[in-house]
C-alpha cells in the first residue's frame, strides 16, 4: 500500500484542493492513489504535447533508423552519451559539424526530442530564421522580448549555421544570444563550417572570436565526415523509379 503521507503530498503538488478537503475519507476509501496517478499522467501527457508543439522540431528520422555506417567518420559513442542528456546539467553546448547531408539536423532533432520527453523545454530553429526575425524587429523593447523567448528554453538548437553569410548586425545578435545563454543553458549548433571559417559566415564582424569562444567553452563537438545521405537517397529513388518504368513497358 502506498504511503498516505506521500499521496497527500502529491495531491498538494497537483492542487487538488477538493480531494485534500476530504482526505481522510478518500484515503480510507482506497481510490485516492488511482485518481492522483491519473491526474499526474494526464498532466504529463498534456505538458509533453504543449512542449512538442512549441519546440518546432518538425518531422525527423528516429535515431534507431539512423544509418551509422553511411558517414565515413562519426563519433557514435560521444553522440550516444549526449542522448543521456547529462550535458544539460552543466549547461554544456553541443556542436555538430560536417558537410551538407550527413545527418547533423537529424541528430540534433533526436537530441531535442529526447530532452522534451524528459521534461525539458526545447526550441528548434534555423540560423536564418532566428537571425532574420531578430534583425527585423524595429524597437528595442520588441528585440528584448524576442531575445528572452530564445534565452528561455532549457535547450536551444540552432540549425544550419554557415549556409548563409550575415551582416555585422546579425553577428551582434547571435553574439548577444550566445552570451545570455553562456554557462546558464545548453545550446546545440549544427554547422557545415569549421570555426576557423566563421569569419566567412559573419564577415568583418568584430565579435566572431568572442562568440566562438563562448560557444566552444566546455562544448562537446561531434565531427561528421562523408558524402550526402540525401544525395544517396535521391539516387536510390531515381534508380527504383527507372526500374519500375522499364518494368512497366510492354
Amino acid at each position: 500500500m502506498k504511503n498516505p503521507d506521500t499521496l497527500q503530498a502529491r495531491a498538494k503538488a497537483l492542487h487538488l484542493h477538493g480531494l485534500l478537503a476530504h482526505w481522510p475519507e478518500a484515503a480510507a476509501a482506497g481510490w485516492a492513489a488511482a485518481l492522483i496517478g491519473w491526474e499526474e499522467d494526464e498532466r504529463a501527457r498534456r505538458s509533453l504535447e504543449r512542449r512538442l508543439q512549441g519546440a518546432h522540431i518538425g518531422r525527423f528520422k528516429p535515431l534507431c533508423d539512423f544509418d551509422w555506417g553511411w558517414p565515413s567518420a562519426i563519433d557514435r559513442a560521444t553522440f550516444e552519451a549526449l542522448m543521456t542528456l547529462d550535458f544539460l546539467k552543466d549547461a554544456t553546448n553541443v556542436v555538430l559539424v560536417g558537410p551538407n547531408g550527413v545527418g547533423k539536423s537529424t541528430l540534433a532533432r533526436n537530441l531535442a526530442h529526447e530532452a522534451l520527453i524528459h521534461g525539458h523545454t526545447v526550441l528548434f530553429t534555423s540560423a536564418g530564421q532566428l537571425l532574420g526575425e531578430l534583425a527585423s524587429l524595429d524597437s528595442d523593447s520588441a528585440l528584448r522580448r524576442r531575445l528572452r523567448h530564445y534565452v528561455a528554453p532549457s535547450l536551444l538548437l540552432i540549425d544550419e549555421v554557415g549556409y548563409l553569410s550575415y551582416s555585422n548586425r546579425h553577428a551582434d545578435l547571435m553574439f548577444e544570444l550566445i552570451s545570455r545563454r553562456y554557462e546558464q543553458k545548453s545550446t546545440v549548433v549544427t554547422t557545415n563550417r569549421a570555426f576557423a571559417e566563421w569569419r566567412e559566415v559573419f564577415p568583418n564582424a568584430a565579435c566572431v572570436v568572442s562568440m566562438v569562444d563562448r560557444l566552444m567553452h566546455n562544448a562537446e563537438v561531434v565531427s561528421i565526415e562523408g558524402e550526402s545521405y540525401r544525395a544517396k537517397e535521391a539516387k536510390e529513388r531515381a534508380e527504383r523509379k527507372g526500374k519500375q518504368r522499364r518494368g512497366g513497358k510492354s
